[in-house]
């Protein structure tokens, strides 16, 4: 049973990347790159940010997932996540996020928000929750944590 929730809260963890955003990455890739030339109007450049983010969200949840080097993949999440909000989610550039009423401003501003928590969930796997476990972090940052073992794993 242990293992089963473990599992399901890594899955959680990366739900929305895979296989949902991957997914609409694919099916949609050249929506995502309309998207992604707001921010570099190179269309070659966007192509291969859209790339490099579909490769990420692939490989980092499986790793994620699977638990190999898992600090790692986490880390490339978290960091996905801060600069995916700070460049797609803007909302202090919309002159309509103090009106009252729907605003886009104010749907940026929870997006922004969620994927900075989402950062959070990722940087909790990677350094763990106590002063012992960041040390961990530092010591092997390319480790794994050993979410499946039901025994402590020998040092």
């Amino acid at each position: 049973m242990e293992i089963v929730v473990a599992f399901l809260v890594r899955l959680l963890l990366v739900l929305l990347f895979l296989p949902f955003s991957a997914m609409d990455k694919i099916v949609n890739f050249s929506g995502a790159v309309g998207q992604a030339s707001e921010m570099f109007p190179n269309r070659t450049l966007a192509r291969l940010m859209i790339l490099a983010g579909l490769g990420v969200e692939i490989f980092m949840s499986l790793g994620v997932l699977t638990g190999i080097a898992d600090r790692a993949a986490t880390m490339i999440l978290a960091l996905y996540c801060i600069v995916t909000a700070v460049l797609w989610k803007r909302f202090w550039v919309q002159g309509d996020f103090a009106l009252t009423g729907p605003s886009k401003g104010r749907e940026l501003m929870w997006d922004f928000w969620k994927n900075l928590a989402l950062a959070g969930g990722f940087l909790l796997v990677a350094f763990g929750t106590t002063a012992r476990s960041v040390d961990a972090f530092f010591a092997d940052p390319l480790g794994s944590t050993h979410p499946y073992a039901v025994t402590e794993p020998a040092p």
